[in-house]
């Protein structure tokens, strides 16, 4: 993998790496990254808010608030502090998946950090490439917090990186109900392809 930096995309697709192969199939996904943008960050709000409730309710969070305790909001700075800082390393476990080379965006614009690598990749490999950033901050550590419901952090963190990985669960959807088998995917520019070698 070779991971070159962009410096802020200001929304132009013409500039993102593109690739063309003959039959290649569109995925039925927005057509701009404007409105994915929108989707992805309804669904973020959703996944968010949806995996907070579970979380204030086996830390008893509620009960803290009303007695005047700083501790819930420790722990939410704490989490919203971490959520962000490991952005950048989330779009990063995207590109290691890939062997060749990647470029990395920031679109700040629209709350949007990504990688674009036009490399083909079976089915399996681009939602294990989708998927495996959401699973290291998202999944484990929402998962350990009910191990551990005295860390709240680590529920809340996991809980923001979930909402996170919106744009990456629509990825991975597409794939599996778009895609047929033995298919092989591939990025140009905004939007992902599929296609059967012959």
């Amino acid at each position: 993998m070779k991971l070159i930096f962009k410096k802020g995309f200001d929304g132009d697709m013409e500039k993102l790496p593109a690739r063309e192969v003959e039959g290649a199939v569109a995925f039925k996904e927005p057509e701009t990254i404007q409105k994915f943008a929108v989707i992805a960050n309804t669904l973020a709000a959703i996944i968010l808010i949806v995996a907070v409730v579970p979380v204030i309710i086996l830390s008893r969070a509620i009960e803290l608030v009303f007695s005047g305790s700083d501790f819930v909001l420790f722990n939410l700075m704490i989490a919203a502090v971490l959520s962000l800082v490991v952005m950048p390393v989330h779009e990063v476990l995207h590109a290691s998946c890939f062997k060749g080379e990647v470029e990395f965006y920031t679109y700040l614009k629209k709350g949007l950090m990504f990688v674009v690598g036009t490399e083909s990749m079976s089915k399996a490999r681009f939602v294990f490439m989708s998927m495996l950033p959401n699973l290291v901050f998202g999944f484990i550590p929402y998962i350990l917090f009910f191990f551990f419901p005295s860390q709240l952090w680590l529920g809340l963190f996991g809980a923001f990186c979930l909402g996170s990985g919106a744009g990456d669960y629509i990825n991975v959807f597409n794939a599996i109900t778009q895609m047929p088998k033995g298919a092989k995917c591939f990025m140009s520019k905004n939007r992902s392809y599929w296609y059967k070698e012959k």
